[in-house]
């Protein structure tokens, strides 16, 4: 389902030039869960970015579902992060005045779904991630850390990406929390044939993941 083939992206920091991911490829089929790991500093961060259609490569290509996204127009690569991918942040990123619900309701309603279909759909994934009835009315500053990102998942599910991109999803949580969070994140790329990459220092979460790649002076090779 996503298939990078030569990536390469630099940057340059006064007189020097930093080649922040070296010509990476590798492949991931649909209803995968792989993991990157790499330390700060590696080139995961900026790989995340290229992936997500938030910077462009200086070569190669990024396929996601048999469409080459780094050669869309600006206009494209926006349509493109709304209908194809989803995102989960290590802070949540929920919009702290409206409800759990009201928060994975709102990308559907970007894409121009009726209400009803819209809370229908929220719901169903906020059960499927563990949220009660009652917590789902409930803002982000009533639901403890790992509510939230359980409501950061629903979320980045509820357009039906064919992918999503995880950055340090467990990075706030406990071990214990954050344990659950990747068994969770594990179950949802098989039941909604949804590939997930989670990028993250953490070496634990390899051990829960179908494909783990490590990434060191942005270089990438599979572990």
């Amino acid at each position: 389902m996503l298939k990078v083939t030569n990536l390469t992206k630099q940057f340059s920091s006064g007189a020097t030039k930093v080649v922040a991911v070296k010509k990476v490829g590798f492949k991931v089929p649909d209803g995968c869960f792989a993991s990157i790991i790499g330390r700060s500093g590696s080139g995961k961060t900026t790989l995340l970015s290229l992936l997500g259609s938030l910077e462009k490569p200086d070569e190669g290509s990024i396929e996601v579902d048999g469409q080459d996204i780094s050669k869309l127009s600006d206009h494209a690569q926006i349509k493109y992060r709304c209908q194809k991918i989803g995102f989960i942040f290590q802070g949540y990123n929920l919009i702290p005045n409206l409800t759990a619900i009201e928060n994975v309701m709102l990308p559907m309603e970007f894409a121009g779904q009726p209400k009803q279909q819209r809370e229908k759909r929220a719901k169903e994934l906020l059960d499927q991630v563990g949220l009660t009835a009652d917590q789902m009315q409930r803002k982000p500053g009533k639901l403890s850390g790992g509510q939230q990102q359980r409501v950061a998942i629903a979320r980045a599910l509820s357009n039906k990406p064919k992918l999503i991109l995880a950055d340090e999803p467990t990075g706030n949580l406990d071990s214990q929390t954050g344990d659950m969070i990747v068994k969770l994140l594990h179950g949802l790329a098989k039941s909604e044939d949804t590939t997930i990459i989670a990028v993250t220092h953490d070496l634990s979460i390899s051990e829960s993941t179908d494909k783990t790649f490590k990434i060191d002076d942005g270089v990438l090779k599979e572990v």
